[in-house]
């Protein structure tokens, strides 16, 4: 039986239907119906019913997918096993935010992929939130203040962050000297989150109002450069708008408290050995890069 089969029915199984698996594997749908087809023959029972949806589990499929997933990840472990010591093999999905994914983090996993050549990673850049289970992603990487979730969560270095304006929004509205005086002006967000800010040891927490909302922090940015609103934006995204003048520092005497960089993982006993590498070299990657300037100051 053949391992590739048995990976894609698992992830057919998972995904609902044959094309979104296919997206998964990054081969095609034909590809993908070959597999079944060859699988279903070997075993002489249907295992997925065919619709106009998807694809739904047969009997025998609901009870032969948790096998067969068994078996693709004892088959991972052994392959791991057997290689020379550190090497790794297999796929690993990775989800990771478009805003810093191909400037902070895609060097980080090309480096990867020149240290493990029988690894194959696939990544998905996208400021969406993913779910990592019902989408079939090993693991995301996640930037910002981490909402309460049951997914595991290790931080892999700081994200530091501060509100910028255009000198043309704070000479026709002014700039907020205070977290409450926020209230008054318009706040480019990315959805409904509150703001947070240092006072010393004490955190205040404000719920900005604004009618500009983007999941991407380049297009706050360019809102904000275009005088829209305040804006919460890190340091990597603003650093050079900072020093041409084009945005301007506000409400400096209350930072906001450093964000995280995480590596985000479906709940387990064990990460994968591949997540763990990917892990360290986040963290050595940034551990290694001193934080800003501006940032340190506050």
């Amino acid at each position: 039986m053949d391992i590739e089969e048995l990976r894609t029915f698992v992830e057919v199984a998972d995904a609902g239907g044959v094309s979104p698996a296919a997206r998964r594997l990054g081969v095609s749908k034909s590809m993908v119906s070959r597999r079944l087809v060859r699988l279903e023959a070997e075993l002489g029972v249907q295992l997925l019913a065919r619709t106009t949806r998807g694809a739904a589990l047969t009997e025998a499929g609901i009870t032969f997918r948790d096998h067969a997933a068994r078996v693709c990840a004892e088959i991972d472990i052994a392959r791991e096993t057997i290689l020379p010591a550190g090497d790794l093999c297999g796929r690993l999905r990775i989800a990771v935010p478009l805003s810093f994914g191909p400037t902070h983090f895609a060097p980080v996993l090309a480096d990867m992929a020149r240290r493990h050549p029988q690894l194959h990673i696939h990544t998905s850049y996208s400021d969406r939130f993913v779910d990592l289970v019902a989408e079939g992603f090993d693991c995301a990487i996640r930037v910002g203040y981490l909402q309460d979730s049951n997914m595991i969560a290790k931080r892999v270095g700081p994200l530091y962050g501060r509100l910028v304006a255009s000198p043309e929004y704070i000479s026709r509205h002014g700039s907020p000297e205070t977290p409450e005086a926020l209230v008054t002006h318009q706040a480019l967000m990315q959805g409904t989150e509150a703001w947070q800010f240092m006072d010393g040891d004490e955190i205040i927490t404000v719920h900005p109002r604004g009618r500009f909302k983007a999941d991407n922090a380049l297009a706050l940015a360019a809102a904000a450069l275009a005088g829209v609103g305040i804006a919460w934006i890190p340091d990597g995204v603003t650093h050079e708008y900072v020093a041409s003048g084009a945005l301007v520092p506000v409400m400096t005497r209350y930072p906001p408290p450093p964000a995280g960089i995480y590596v985000i993982r479906p709940p387990g006993q064990h990460p994968a050995r591949k997540i763990r590498v990917l892990t360290e070299m986040l963290i050595e990657c940034f551990e290694q890069a001193p934080a800003p300037v501006a940032s340190r100051e506050k």
